[in-house]
């Protein structure tokens, strides 16, 4: 079950940059992450077109900011230690699209939830470049908030009980065995489809509901456990909104792993409201994983 979600030691994983305090801070969680999995860490940064009216800068003196940029990423980077190779690259087009294509080749894609949004940035106000590379990209992406700070938590998973969701249960496994922490997996069944058990006849009730969202939940656990075992996992089953949830859990996680859509979600759909939500208000890092589009 494991195996789709092994990836080459040497995968890079890719963070953007724009200058931003909050870029600044997902250069740390990318660099930290990077050393952890044993990967590459590449900090790229992206300057738009300049005969655009909208910048009053000459071409030279955005290419030597974004240049000044990459070097307090890397330098960054570099104070962290433990890192397998760190690579920086100053790219032309726009920010989204450069990140979306490269993503193709990263085993992780890591943004700031908030950038200076000045016209070069790659990190610009979460709805534009975070939101659009979380729906887009061909790999899992890493939303950092303003100020996550250390945290110490464990890893939290939205399970919904899908199929769908399985490409996050198997990145949340590795992120929590590489990381050395606890995995808490949260399954919410109020915002289940249950109509067929509260029908007249039917015989059941909440209580009947409960005991089976727990067993959906063990279930979808079972295989992940045996191929982690050092992964020390505890579920919670809650009767409560998806995004209410999650975001109690997670004012003490070190970071929360959720699919980019759920078993709620329309055929085609690339980012669920429950994702989206959370990229916006959660208090730490969202790892929002991109289900197959049928």
């Amino acid at each position: 079950m494991s195996a789709s979600a092994t990836q080459p030691a040497t995968a890079r994983f890719l963070v953007g940059v724009d200058g931003s305090e909050t870029a600044f801070n997902a250069v740390r969680w990318a660099a930290e992450s990077a050393a952890a999995h044993g990967a590459a860490l590449e900090v790229l940064t992206a300057v738009q077109g300049v005969s655009s009216a909208a910048s009053a800068e000459p071409p030279q003196q955005l290419v030597s900011r974004a240049n000044e940029h990459l070097a307090r990423a890397v330098e960054i980077a570099r104070e962290l230690g433990a890192v397998v190779e760190i690579r920086s690259r100053l790219c032309t087009g726009n920010p989204a699209e450069v990140l979306v294509a490269e993503s193709e080749r990263a085993r992780r894609v890591v943004v700031g939830s908030r950038g200076l949004g000045d016209h070069s940035g790659i990190a610009r106000a979460l709805g534009s470049v975070a939101e659009s590379v979380a729906m887009r990209a061909d790999c899992p992406v890493a939303v950092v908030p303003e100020s996550s700070g250390q945290r110490n938590g464990p890893v939290v998973v939205g399970v919904d009980g899908s199929e769908i969701g399985e490409p996050a249960l198997a990145e949340a496994f590795a992120e929590a065995s590489v990381r050395h922490c606890p995995l808490t997996a949260v399954h919410v069944w109020s915002d289940v489809q249950v109509g067929d058990w509260l029908t007249a006849d039917s015989g059941h009730d909440w209580e009947d509901i409960s005991e089976r969202e727990h067993e959906l939940l063990a279930q979808r656990l079972a295989g992940w456990q045996e191929d982690y075992p050092d992964v020390e996992v505890s579920r919670s089953v809650e009767q409560d909104r998806a995004v209410r949830a999650l975001l109690q859990h997670g004012t003490t996680a070190q970071l929360l792993v959720v699919g980019s859509r759920g078993r709620g979600g329309m055929t085609g759909m690339l980012l669920g409201s429950t994702s989206r939500a959370l990229l916006y208000a959660a208090p730490c890092p969202v790892l929002v994983v991109r289900a197959a589009v049928s």
